[in-house]
């Protein structure tokens, strides 16, 4: 029998214009999801060919590259112009990535930093455009907040261990900068974000959502944000303004490569624990969850750029998520938390990140710790 071409001819065709226009708009990448649509197509043309005729294989040739095409379109995006966007935490890391992106983009970027001096502040001065401002913050000072709020208004017209051995300092000092001082600068920029119907984009953790080992502190400051950022995403929603958080994979941020204040951090919690828990736990215990910390900080990906990308589809998509999870591995992660055993689901994260020794007084031959 014979096969008439032109059909197939005139999906492809219709499908290569769409796709032309849309490369030329910035709306669609070149890469392996494009790629494989493209493969996918050419399956789905050489069964209609064989299975329909002429006129229905190119309505279906034609509507499935089409479908593609939409689905691989970027997101309508806000336009940048006149758009100000304040950043925290830009010594290092996410924040210092994000603030040169959206500099380069032509945000005006208020982008807070510790130290003015710091090597971070000094490489953004010196790559960035004179639109960056830089201003001093430190998120547990009142005053700081205080003055970058009216500096912002005038623009716009943590140690690794278990819990029993975290000290409860600790835990204040993650709230602190976490969780109330986010809620401090937020409340302070409310009135803008109404008045501008802006946006409220939070870096969170999956360490909010899953118990990791000997990150307790750490992970509560980080679930206590993320339930604040929800309960604003729905209070805040008839004013216009949309709250996205995001929740990172393990990247290779500066913190995160520091051995040197990891080291000192464990030394600090070794001078400080009380006798009787040193001793019912042992210190080749602590010496053992720092090791394993480590090497698990060697699966960190050194390319931020996917955390850059989500608060930047955050800050400007036209109806953004609000939850990211950039990183590789997440998904499987929340699968297993969310649908397995607790069982299962506790085995994974210990042998996935820290694989735990016995303490001291529960191995064979112990019985407890020696009286003080």
């Amino acid at each position: 029998m014979e096969r008439w071409p032109w059909p197939s001819g005139g999906a492809w065709l219709l499908v290569a214009a769409r796709a032309l226009l849309q490369l030329l708009r910035s709306d669609l990448r070149l890469g392996r999801p494009l790629l494989a649509a493209l493969a996918l197509l050419a399956a789905l043309d050489w069964l209609c060919q064989r299975l329909l005729p002429p006129p229905a294989a190119l309505v279906v040739l034609a509507g499935a590259g089409w479908i593609a095409l939409s689905r691989l379109a970027r997101p309508p995006r806000l336009p940048v112009a006149t758009r100000a966007v304040l950043i925290t935490g830009c010594d290092t890391g996410f924040g210092k990535e994000t603030a040169k992106k959206l500099d380069a983009m032509g945000f005006t970027v208020l982008a807070t930093v510790l130290d003015l001096n710091s090597p971070g502040a000094l490489e953004l001065r010196d790559l960035c455009s004179p639109r960056l401002k830089l201003l001093q913050m430190d998120l547990t000072k009142a005053e700081d907040i205080s003055r970058v709020l009216e500096i912002t208004k005038a623009h716009t017209a943590s140690t690794v261990a278990d819990v029993e051995l975290s000290p409860v300092a600790t835990f204040r000092k993650c709230m602190e900068v976490n969780f109330f001082g986010a809620l401090e600068l937020t409340k302070g920029l409310l009135p803008l974000l109404r008045h501008s119907r802006g946006r409220i984009v939070t870096v969170g953790s999956p360490a909010g959502d899953m118990p990791y080992p000997c990150l307790a502190a750490y992970g509560t400051s980080k679930a206590a944000i993320a339930l604040l950022m929800d309960t604003f995403g729905c209070e805040l929603l008839p004013w216009g303004i949309k709250v996205s958080i995001i929740k990172p994979g393990c990247f290779k941020t500066d913190a995160v490569t520091n051995v040197n204040l990891w080291e000192k951090r464990k030394q600090l919690l070794l001078a400080n624990i009380p006798r009787e828990l040193l001793q019912a736990y042992g210190e080749d215990y602590i010496e053992h969850v720092h090791g394993q910390f480590l090497n698990s900080l060697r699966m960190a990906l050194p390319d931020l750029s996917p955390v850059v990308d989500a608060i930047i589809d955050a800050l400007l998509a036209a109806q953004p998520r609000s939850r990211y999870y950039p990183g590789r591995g997440l998904g499987l992660m929340y699968f297993i938390h969310h649908y397995l055993p607790e069982g299962l689901r506790r085995c994974f994260l210990q042998n996935f990140f820290i694989n735990h020794l016995l303490p001291r007084a529960l191995r064979p031959g112990q019985h407890g710790p020696a009286p003080a």
